[in-house]
């Protein structure tokens, strides 16, 4: 993680992914090692063709945008700041395109974002509820993230959104967040039969809500209906990806992955306790819930994100694999884009079709 071609946790969060061209200008052929590892020369890689005209725009911009934030090391408090700044511009955009109402609130101690659409929660969703868990490294990512990825699904499926502000490092650590959205997740569960509760989260987000389902499962409370784990993982990054997407993003090939061992809310954590990495336990993922599974070719998550649909396949779980060209990490967050509009629809259809009415 803290290698030179890695310099930013926040940069490697927000973007990469996994498919290059399938001819690349290089100055000499690749070599490959007894091991499996290819070397090459340097390469121009151009921009996905299958990608929208809009994200082939958006993509430098975003690049550029993302190489401002703040280095691992700066104190937290920039780094927040820095997020809730560009996370802020993104929930202005998002209210002219997808109108609705929000408000503070606390459940079981724990603060929240409650989020409903303007035109009102939809008939068949009066007794269905939403729980999202924010992304940003588990450091950052409160509030003004929350409602990034909260407003337009609350909005296009006319349902009602809670966004936990659950417990982040430094300050906090494993498994803070998960016991607070057990908390918020046993209070629903007064008013609301399991199978009407949906959870999903983006990058660290769509880690917690494995995470938060595992421990769920531990505890022996019954599952909710669906969940949506969007370009996070069952299991530690790795695979083709967290090295080809760094390339792609224009970072160059990281010597190591960046993993769970280098973000400060996993200190002192197990790497092989199955609440962290779910993924290691068959017996467990065979008790998961449908899952939603969201990335792009441009996730450094990618490999991560197929590899876990495959382990829950393998577990006997429904599952849905939803892989967008030429996108990067947590690329929804900004609405404009086709491909994001494109994902927005597919999350309200599938906990349309899983949630019980």
């Amino acid at each position: 993680m803290h290698h030179a071609r890695l310099p930013r946790l926040a940069l490697a969060l927000l973007l990469c992914s996994l498919f290059a061209a399938s001819t690349l200008a290089q100055d000499a052929k690749p070599g490959v090692q007894p091991d499996g590892t290819v070397t090459a020369p340097a390469a121009s890689i151009p921009y996905s063709t299958f990608a929208s005209p809009q994200a082939r725009a958006f993509f430098p911009r975003m690049l550029a945008e993302g190489a401002k934030a703040p280095p691992l090391n700066a104190p937290i408090a920039a780094s927040r700041a820095f997020y809730d700044r560009m996370n802020s511009a993104r929930v202005a955009r998002m209210e002219k395109l997808y109108p609705v109402q929000t408000h503070r609130d606390t459940i079981a101690g724990v603060g929240v974002d409650v989020v409903l659409p303007a035109q009102g929660v939809a008939p068949a969703n009066r007794h269905r509820v939403l729980l999202n868990l924010h992304g940003g490294a588990f450091l950052w990512g409160a509030h003004s993230g929350a409602l990034v990825e909260s407003i337009p699904v609350a909005s296009l499926g006319r349902i009602e959104v809670i966004a936990v502000d659950y417990r982040l490092g430094p300050e906090h650590v494993f498994p803070a967040a998960s016991v607070d959205v057990e908390k918020v997740y046993r209070e629903l569960l007064k008013t609301h039969r399991p199978e009407q509760i949906g959870i999903y989260g983006c990058s660290a987000g769509g880690i917690l809500t494995g995470e938060a389902v595992a421990r769920f499962i531990t505890d022996k409370l019954p599952v909710p209906g669906a969940i949506g784990m969007f370009c996070g993982a069952l299991t530690d990054l790795g695979g083709d990806s967290a090295y080809v997407a760094p390339l792609l993003n224009g970072q160059g090939v990281p010597a190591q992955p960046l993993g769970l061992a280098a973000i400060p809310y996993f200190r002192g954590a197990d790497p092989r306790d199955p609440l962290v990495q779910p993924g290691l336990s068959p017996a467990l993922l065979a008790k998961f819930p449908p899952v939603l599974l969201i990335t792009g070719t441009r996730d450094m998550a990618l490999s991560s994100v197929v590899h876990s649909n495959e382990l829950l396949r393998q577990a006997g779980v429904p599952t849905e694999l939803r892989v967008w060209e030429g996108m990067w990490h947590s690329f929804f967050s900004d609405p404009e884009l086709p491909e994001s509009r494109q994902a927005y629809a597919a999350i309200v259809t599938f906990f349309g079709k899983r949630l019980a009415r």
